[in-house]
């Protein structure tokens, strides 16, 4: 697809910059860490976290005792982040045509990276994330809210992203076969981009 290969190409481009600015956001985020975590600890298989750019959140859910590895589209973000964790596991892929056997996860992290889809790919995204969760699996997502009740592009500093109303958001993971454990819309912190965040935890 065309958009893929122009996302990788965009991350690609600053990777090493992005890289510097990277942050592990779910250490400030103890609800989203500790459900996700203790989820994911119930079900059987590995944890991927899809769009894992240099890997700060793997290494997070590494640390939380987690056995994790890291997807991205970017050749570049890979490098980094095995140079940075070369303990852990990552690949080069795509979230929306994952090497992996059906039902082989107990978990997915996709932080701030189904932004990028265009909105018509989204309900793909979620079906390939159901069809490679096991039975009882967990998904957290985070995306950035719109208020307005659309779906619409904005202006994010690596290449084209898309806001979400959480409701559109949870009924298209809904249709994949995923049901809502629970949701939170949180305002944006001081060093953050003036947009309302949204995350959901879905299982399987």
């Amino acid at each position: 697809m065309t958009h893929l290969r122009s996302t990788a190409d965009a991350y690609d481009a600053v990777a090493t910059l992005y890289a510097g600015m990277a942050r592990d956001d779910l250490t400030s985020l103890p609800l989203d860490r500790a459900a996700f975590a203790e989820a994911a600890r119930s079900a059987p298989g590995p944890v991927a976290e899809l769009g894992c750019g240099p890997g700060p959140v793997t290494a997070h859910l590494r640390d939380l005792g987690l056995d994790v590895f890291g997807v991205d589209l970017s050749q570049s973000m890979i490098d980094l982040a095995r140079a940075a964790y070369p303990d852990l596991r990552f690949a080069v892929g795509s979230m929306d045509a994952l090497d992996l056997a059906d039902g082989t996860l107990g978990g997915i992290v996709s932080w701030y990276s189904v932004i990028h889809a265009p909105p018509e790919d989204v309900p793909a995204y979620f079906a390939e994330f159901r069809r490679v969760l096991a039975a009882g699996g967990h998904l957290l997502v985070a995306f950035f809210e719109s208020a307005d009740g659309r779906v619409a592009a904005f202006d994010h500093k690596v290449t084209t992203a898309y806001r979400w109303p959480i409701d559109e958001l949870a009924g298209l993971a809904g249709d994949a076969g995923f049901t809502e454990v629970g949701r939170v819309l949180r305002e944006p912190l001081a060093d953050e981009r003036p947009l309302r965040r949204g995350h959901l935890l879905m299982r399987a």
